[in-house]
């Protein structure tokens, strides 16, 4: 269905104590009323008639109303969902601008989904918040990172802490508990600069999980796009109603205080509403066509896999999305976003269009362009779902075809040299646009979803029985390798092959050109079992197992990323080629390789130099590094290529991490051992 109605982005950011009275509002073009309902703590409603307004938007200001006041709108009109009106004032629906929402004891899906059944006591209600919060210097020390010296942690905020002991109990799974000295010298220590933390908008359990005994996990099912979850919150816990935005601002208060960026994973393709069979609670019963893309016979559009797709191109929908967004930034003082399915925000026309107005929104608003902006650049159902690189600057992108390149590298499939080696330069082939540089790839070889690293070298197969889906979710297409066993071993030469391939796995995404992200736990063996699928498993699966840490899997990814840290000549800012001197690539012989060396399908080695010439963030004019990949199955020599220096250092060697420092001199050969990797650094003032 066409939206030919247009309506200006509302101003207000959700009802927030303010002086003598309180101002609600809500944007619906389809109501012809629209009620208030102040709730009592019995449930009892006092309803409140709004004023229709310009531009669709209804509003009342209203005294006496406190803090944490429960609240929510009623809307009177048409029900004809052929046209996108689902007007039933039987409905009590939250408010999209609630700055926090309180869910009901149990949720009846029945209800919240029939026409002409009360929603008053199963639906979930806005609460009026006093947004005040005491930042301190914040402003002054909030960490601004540059691109290249990002280094990504994704995490889930309940699965990070729910079994760290030194957490306090009452505090693990919390906001509050991410913010413990505990987690945050772990994180200054490791050596990242920027948690991404899976959605913490409030959402909603699809009832199919809550039948099973289960929910859902990962938290991709958005209900408020302003509200911080208050399952995630201690305060929430401990019974203070609304503490859960106090609780997540002292989070990134205390993140920013160790240096460390607050990333947001966000959900504004679609809403927990679903399809036409989901729950009316929010945005549907206001004006579905409004906030949701439907095709010319009122039919819903989904781009997303989860019944339905925000309206982005609509002007009210726009606006609550970038309002939302707006108010992140200044009022929680976050420091980015990731956004999920991105693409789907971007099809003013059904095609994918990197002038959308979404997108041109975020770059010229001068409080989030400041912002770092990450798009997943995929959707599903499209011919054009795959939109790698078609993002404008300065968007980053979760850059899958690494993702896949370094997997089948390591794994030791055919012919993949070539494409590691163009994934490991920065992906210009996807990335080097006007405007854009070196680190618009996000580069990871693991995220949230799939297989963790520890999985990906012991699984082939998934297990997602536990899903209760019969194993039929989530990807077949693991890219994996098992090393020779599926499954846990205690085989001392398959155990000894898989910690090889890890720390490959790793030393690939930290060296190569681009912004690596980590997954939490991964750097300290974190296993689910096979499971790689686990959005609804909140239990030991999926949590981070801290008890058993693999210390010396930490200790060389701290080492990584101090190297990382320590040469710049591995933060570059723009794309390099061989011709500059910054580049170049070579046999094992020591000799450049030629079109053949690439074509050759059972290539599995190269030596990349890093030069420091044409690259001016490089300071040090000698800060060369030398990488030799060794991804064969057998011990390999390399030759030094003729790079200007005599003598090296190994720095890193991913075989053995704990070896102590070796020197290696021009002319003779490095055996590097298989799978795995060797960085050389120039010893001294060694010049010729």
């Amino acid at each position: 269905m066409s939206d030919s109605r247009r309506a200006d982005p509302l101003a207000t950011l959700g009802p927030r104590l303010d002086g003598d009275g309180v101002e609600f509002a809500v944007a619906t073009l389809v109501a012809e009323g629209v009620e208030l309902c102040l709730l009592d703590p019995d449930g009892a409603e006092t309803r409140v008639a709004l004023e229709a307004g310009e531009s669709g938007v209804w509003s009342g200001r209203v005294a006496g109303v406190g803090h944490a006041q429960r609240y929510g709108f009623r809307v009177h009109g048409p029900f004809e969902p052929a046209r996108g009106a689902r007007c039933d004032p039987s409905k009590l629906l939250v408010d999209p601008r609630a700055l926090a929402i309180e869910m009901p004891q149990a949720l009846d899906a029945a209800a919240l989904s029939a026409r002409g059944v009360d929603t008053s006591h199963t639906a979930p209600v806005g609460l009026v918040m006093d947004p005040g919060f005491d930042w301190g210097d914040d402003d002054a020390i909030r960490p601004r990172h540059a691109w290249e010296d990002t280094v990504i942690y994704e995490l889930h905020v309940r699965g990070a802490t729910m079994r760290r002991h030194e957490v306090p109990e009452a505090l693990r799974g919390t906001y509050a508990g991410l913010a413990h000295p505990a987690m945050i010298d772990y994180l200054v220590e490791l050596g990242v600069t920027s948690v991404e933390l899976l959605p913490v908008h409030e959402l909603l359990d699809e009832s199919f999980l809550l039948d099973a005994g289960l929910t859902n996990y990962w938290g991709y099912n958005s209900l408020g796009f302003f509200a911080p979850a208050a399952r995630y919150a201690a305060a929430s816990r401990a019974g203070e109603r609304g503490g859960q935005l106090r609780e997540f601002k002292a989070m990134v208060r205390a993140l920013h205080a160790a240096g460390i960026e607050v990333i947001l994973d966000v959900v504004y393709n679609h809403t927990a509403e679903s399809d036409e069979r989901g729950p009316v609670v929010s945005m549907r019963g206001l004006d579905a066509a409004s906030y949701y893309r439907h095709d010319d016979r009122g039919r819903l559009i989904d781009t997303t896999g989860c019944g339905n797709s925000i309206n982005a191109h609509g002007t009210i929908a726009l606006g609550l999305v970038v309002d939302s967004l707006r108010y992140w930034v200044q009022q929680c003082h976050v420091d980015g976003f990731r956004f999920d399915l991105a693409p789907t925000l971007a099809r003013p026309e059904g095609r994918f269009d990197s002038g959308a107005p979404f997108l041109e929104m975020c770059l010229q608003d001068p409080v989030l362009r400041g912002s770092k902006l990450i798009a997943e650049p995929w959707d599903v159902g499209c011919d054009d779902s795959f939109a790698l690189g078609r993002f404008p600057a300065p968007f980053r992108e979760w850059n899958g075809r690494f993702r896949d390149a370094v997997r089948d590298f390591w794994r030791s499939e055919d012919g993949t040299l070539a494409e590691l080696a163009t994934r490991f330069a920065g992906s210009s082939d996807y990335f080097d646009t006007p405007g854009r540089t070196s680190s618009a790839s996000v580069n990871f070889v693991t995220a949230h979803d799939g297989f963790t690293l520890q999985d990906l070298v012991t699984y082939e197969v998934k297990r997602n029985e536990a899903n209760g889906q019969g194993n039929s979710d989530g990807t077949d297409d693991n890219r994996s390798w098992n090393c020779g066993v599926e499954g846990p071993s205690d085989d001392p030469d398959i155990v000894a092959l898989r910690e090889r391939q890890v720390r490959a796995l790793l030393a690939t995404v930290v060296l190569a050109c681009g912004v690596p992200m980590l997954v939490a736990g991964d750097e300290l063996g974190r296993t689910q079992g096979g499971n790689n699928n686990a959005y609804c498993q909140d239990n030991e699966t999926s949590w981070i197992d801290w008890e058993h840490a693999d210390a010396g899997r930490i200790g060389f990814t701290r080492r990584l990323l101090e190297l990382r840290r320590r040469h710049p000549v591995l933060r570059r800012r723009r794309f390099v080629a061989g011709a500059t001197g910054a580049l170049g690539w070579f046999t094992p012989d020591g000799e450049p390789m030629a079109d053949a060396d690439w074509q050759d399908p059972g290539a599995r080695c190269v030596a990349i130099h890093l030069g420091a010439h044409g690259a001016p963030e490089v300071a040090a004019d000698d800060d060369d590094l030398v990488v030799l990949v060794n991804g064969w199955w057998e011990q390999i020599g390399f030759a030094m290529p003729d790079l200007g220096h005599t003598r090296y250092e190994v720095v890193l060697d991913t075989a053995e991490p704990d070896a102590p420092r070796a020197e290696f001199s021009e002319g003779g050969r490095l055996e590097v051992s298989p799978r795995s990797i060797v960085v050389l650094s120039p010893v001294g003032d060694q010049g010729r």
